[in-house]
């Protein structure tokens, strides 16, 4: 027993002792955050968070790697604002190898206390576009490109004339530039081949903060990754048009299956969730407005052709209108390749929504041949009993139902329990002749 507490003393003491040189030996926290796809609120959100997250940690430095081919200049400009406001520096790290900082990517990488980049990377077209994704007009593109050339100025000064030169380029001609090219312009600081020697290059280097130089110290730096939350990933999930095409497409059929048959709350519920979810990205992504007029076309042709039943002609209709409404609304002339929604996913699609349609109006029809069984024309031609003797009336039991009848034109008298079939009906009397 005495044995037990003396070893557990001395290993309680030993941690104590050896807590603080663990914590002295322990270098100084860098933030690492991830953006890889397009610049969005999303992502605009999720460097805010992380910002301020390594602020109240009172971390070294934040490392932003980025892959982008692009986004919003919205998003863009509070980024790139939130970068400069940062009591933290943050360095804007363009990898891996193969990674590229496009468009509104060039003005957040330049807009980092520091930047670098990997190799084979690249930096540059950062020409704006309008909303639909087409060329904006004379004058209002010429007032956007000034103020993204201002702004960009404002970040290269001190990195001298060619590099500025360099960064306007990307704006009013939309040059692209390799790591290499960006280096040796001065557009970027350091060219490293991971994190580990991006933080080897850093160490001893100033940056210029607001409240004046800092120099870096980052040798023996604990990276920590800080990943995107839920709601963000959720979030930049919705701007991806293949996504949103699919949220768009569900809901609308969702709505129609309810309209169809209403009663149940259960396809309602699910439409309207996914026209909600699709409404945020359409609001996001630069969409030609213009395609939702197909798709809802397309979607009314559906419905004629069931109740019509023009024996799948309008469906065939539906589904072309429904692939031209799609390629409009996401891939309208000027529009971004990664804001584009694929073409094999909306052909798939449309066939999908065309066959189930196809396969209504084939049950539509069936239903159209079928006889009818119900009232008095379903009487005819079915089976009873006599029940009394019908001479020429009597009584039948047809249907489950006992009938008043009589001798259909040309019978003779037909007994009691003999087998009858309904030849016409009249008002409430059955016509009947007996089955032989």
């Amino acid at each position: 027993m005495k044995i037990t507490r003396f070893l557990l003393t001395s290993f309680t003491v030993t941690l104590f002792l050896f807590q603080p040189l663990h914590a002295v030996a322990a270098g100084p926290e860098v933030l690492v955050l991830t953006i890889d796809g397009a610049i969005t609120p999303a992502t605009q959100e999720y460097l805010h968070r992380g910002i301020q997250a390594a602020e109240q940690t009172g971390a070294e430095l934040v490392i932003l790697q980025l892959n982008t081919p692009g986004g919003g200049l919205d998003p863009m400009q509070k980024m790139a604002e939130d970068i400069r406001a940062s009591s933290v520096p943050v360095v804007v790290y363009v990898s891996p190898n193969g990674a590229w900082a496009a468009s509104a990517g060039t003005v957040i990488t330049l807009a980092g206390h520091a930047a670098a980049m990997a190799p084979q990377t690249a930096i540059g077209a950062a020409s704006p576009v309008g909303s639909q994704g087409a060329d904006l007009p004379t004058t209002e593109q010429t007032k956007v490109k000034e103020a993204m050339k201002a702004l960009v100025r404002s970040y290269t000064e001190r990195r001298g004339a060619e590099a500025t030169a360099l960064a306007e380029s990307t704006i009013e001609s939309a040059i692209a530039v390799s790591a290499t090219e960006a280096l040796n312009a001065h557009l970027v600081d350091f060219i490293a081949t991971d994190i580990n020697d991006l933080l080897h290059q850093l160490d001893g280097y100033t940056v210029q903060m607001a409240d004046g130089p800092r120099t870096l110290h980052t040798a023996g730096a604990m990276p920590q990754n800080l990943e995107m939350s839920l709601i963000e990933s959720m979030l930049q999930l919705l701007v991806d048009p293949n996504f949103v095409f699919i949220l768009l497409s569900i809901g609308a059929q969702a709505i129609l299956i309810e309209l169809s048959s209403p009663g149940g709350w259960v396809a309602g519920f699910i439409g309207v969730v996914c026209l909600a979810l699709a409404a945020y990205g359409l609001g996001v992504l630069p969409v030609n407005w213009f395609g939702l007029a197909f798709m809802v076309i397309a979607f009314v042709l559906f419905i004629v052709d069931i109740k019509a039943a023009t024996h799948g002609g309008l469906t065939v209709a539906g589904i072309g209108s429904f692939i031209v409404g799609a390629l409009v609304l996401f891939n309208s002339p000027g529009t971004p390749q990664f804001q584009r929604v694929s073409l094999p996913l909306v052909i798939g699609v449309a066939a999908i929504i065309g066959i189930s349609f196809a396969i209504i109006v084939g049950f539509a029809l069936q239903a159209q041949k079928r006889p009818v069984i119900t009232g008095q024309e379903g009487m005819r031609g079915q089976t009873g009993i006599a029940r009394t003797d019908i001479n020429p009336t009597g009584q039948v039991q047809a249907g489950a139902e006992l009938w008043t009848a009589e001798l259909a034109e040309g019978q003779s008298k037909i007994r009691a329990g003999e087998k009858v079939e309904v030849v016409k009906v009249e008002g409430l009397k059955l016509k009947v002749k007996k089955i032989s």
